[in-house]
């Protein structure tokens, strides 16, 4: 074939285009030349804030993760003195010494745990235990491992803190071996009771206790942050699996709850958020009979007898007598 074009004077051959040609050649590539050069540097940019917004997100979910799981201990005051209450302390399983009351009630033939609620303590049922304690009821107030008096190195929504319902059924059973056991849990203090094991209890009632905990992780943080809260929950139960070994799916009250094989009473607020009204419809499908829910008219995710405590103490009252008698 016959090359085209003609030797320049170092003997290479040279293109035959017209200058004129090639100037608007070159002319045209400058532009797109000086684009890619833009675009690398932007995409790089994008990149890097894609990685720190990653980073940020992350960090803040672990942080926030910590905060939800971190002991809730305190020093717990004198009891009161209007009432005849003896401290005591028991091993639990969760590896934790359980701190609590003891209120001995004259001529009863009943004893009732009391289990409060996430990051509270044996206090957050006192009232409960005056109401009870002038019903005829003994009871035995706790702080659940992690929280109060009791010593833990993490909440864990009821996992750990089952083997505490356990271990206080069975002191409740050692100290008055003739009394039918009942057991009020709010919120995480009734997950726990449902998760605990061979409490063979006479009565339950729970108040506000959510079905699984995905569920229950998933309406907290979706109540602030609405939709765009699916993903941060998403993180937080990772956290469970990561910080404290347990599986979303070993903390689901509403797959033990046929098993309690006992009457259960449930409570809860037609408004409350976090344990949404359905939610406990859910669990008293999941019960077996006798079972009864209570829905407080307005109530949100609080103390149930400090919103209605008429309310509170007719339900309550009526239930432990029809299942407590002797």
């Amino acid at each position: 074939p016959t090359r085209q074009g003609s030797r320049n004077a170092d003997g290479r051959f040279g293109s035959q285009l017209p200058s004129e040609v090639t100037d608007r050649m070159n002319q045209t590539d400058q532009p797109q030349a000086e684009l890619v050069r833009r675009k690398k540097p932007l995409a790089r940019r994008v990149f890097k804030w894609l990685v720190l917004g990653v980073l940020l997100f992350v960090g803040v979910a672990w942080f926030v993760g910590g905060r939800l799981v971190a002991p809730a201990n305190r020093e717990i005051s004198q009891p009161p003195n209007d009432l005849p209450i003896v401290p005591f302390t028991i091993d639990s399983q969760s590896g934790s010494q359980i701190a609590g009351w003891y209120l001995p009630a004259e001529g009863a033939t009943s004893s009732i745990v009391l289990c409060h609620g996430i990051r509270g303590d044996r206090r957050a049922m006192l009232n409960r235990a005056r109401l009870l304690y002038e019903a005829g009821y003994s009871t035995l107030l706790i702080d659940l491992q992690a929280h109060g008096e009791s010593p833990g190195e993490h909440i864990t929504v009821g996992y750990l803190e089952r083997h505490d319902v356990e271990a206080t059924v069975e002191y409740a059973r050692s100290l008055n071996p003739d009394h039918r056991i009942g057991v009020i849990g709010w919120s995480v203090g009734g997950a726990a009771t449902v998760l605990a094991e061979g409490l063979e209890l006479d009565a339950l009632v729970l108040e506000s206790v959510y079905p699984t905990v995905s569920e229950a992780v998933h309406n907290r943080v979706e109540h602030q942050l609405g939709w765009l809260g699916s993903f941060p929950a998403e993180a937080l139960l990772i956290q469970f699996q990561l910080r404290l070994g347990i599986w979303p799916d070993q903390l689901r009250p509403i797959d033990r709850l046929s098993s309690v094989g006992c009457p259960v009473l449930l409570m809860c607020g037609s408004d409350d958020p976090h344990t949404p009204l359905a939610e406990s419809q859910r669990m008293l499908a999941a019960a077996a009979e006798p079972k009864k829910l209570v829905v407080f008219d307005g109530a949100k995710h609080i103390d149930l007898q400090a919103y209605d405590e008429g309310l509170y103490s007719v339900e309550v009252l009526a239930f432990l007598r029809t299942h407590l008698s002797p």
